[in-house]
């Protein structure tokens, strides 16, 4: 006997939309360029969305030879900043951002399932 609500064919179409849609987001993430930056710009990193660094910018400002320690800090908070930006905009293009699973009961929160010999939660999703 099977369940009127739960219709296969229909969740498997769903699922290579899903796909489809992620391919194209993967496409688009690769070809869009974001930048991170510190010290009003003296250090500029560039990343796709995917996360490939394609370019590092020094202001030669930035660069003193007794305070070597200051450039290492703006660069890693020119890598944090575009690092944040990138994960901003993997979540924007996302098709799985603001999905509604509750079609899928259980399923979306993954209650009931065991983990490494560890129960979940009823209520472990998002």
């Amino acid at each position: 006997m099977s369940d009127p609500q739960f219709d296969l064919g229909s969740l498997m179409g769903m699922a290579q939309q899903v796909g489809e849609q992620m391919a194209e987001a993967q496409e688009r993430l690769a070809s869009t360029e974001v930048e991170g930056s510190a010290g009003n710009g003296l250090v500029r990193i560039t990343s796709t969305g995917d996360g490939r660094f394609t370019s590092v910018v020094i202001d030669p400002d930035a660069v003193d030879l007794d305070d070597l320690a200051m450039l290492e800090d703006l660069v890693l908070a020119a890598l944090h900043d575009v690092a944040a930006k990138v994960s901003e905009l993997q979540s924007s293009t996302s098709p799985m951002a603001g999905l509604d699973l509750s079609a899928l009961g259980g399923l979306g929160g993954l209650g009931g399932i065991e983990v490494e010999g560890r129960q979940l939660p009823e209520d472990s999703g998002p």
